[in-house]
């Protein structure tokens, strides 16, 4: 039982610090690029959009579809970046915690 007591606490442990990187992964910002930095977007650690930039030479009508593939590439340039972000967080606060097979966090 002395070994369940201290696997429950350091599961209560781990599950605290998760909560804190969630928190400190709202407050972030992760800027992604596309076409050299000529679009740039920004999200935060929870991949919600806070800005965007484009530079003004790609304002053109005829240039429209290569605009939308820089954006979306901006997007997904700065969304990966938020993810190995927090799955390297993730891996630090897990650390050699040991939890029985099917057990996922946060609880």
């Amino acid at each position: 039982m002395k070994n369940l007591g201290q696997m429950l606490k350091q599961a209560q442990d781990v599950q605290n610090r998760m909560q804190e990187m969630q928190a400190g992964l709202e407050a972030m910002e992760v800027t992604g690029k596309a076409g050299g930095g000529m679009v740039s977007v920004t999200l935060n650690g929870k991949g919600e959009a806070r800005g965007i930039a484009i530079d003004a030479s790609l304002i053109k009508p005829e240039d429209k579809e290569i605009l939308e593939d820089l954006i979306v590439a901006a997007i997904n340039d700065a969304r990966a970046k938020v993810d190995d972000f927090a799955k390297q967080k993730t891996a630090e606060i897990m650390g050699g915690l040991q939890l029985p097979p099917g057990v996922k966090l946060p609880f």
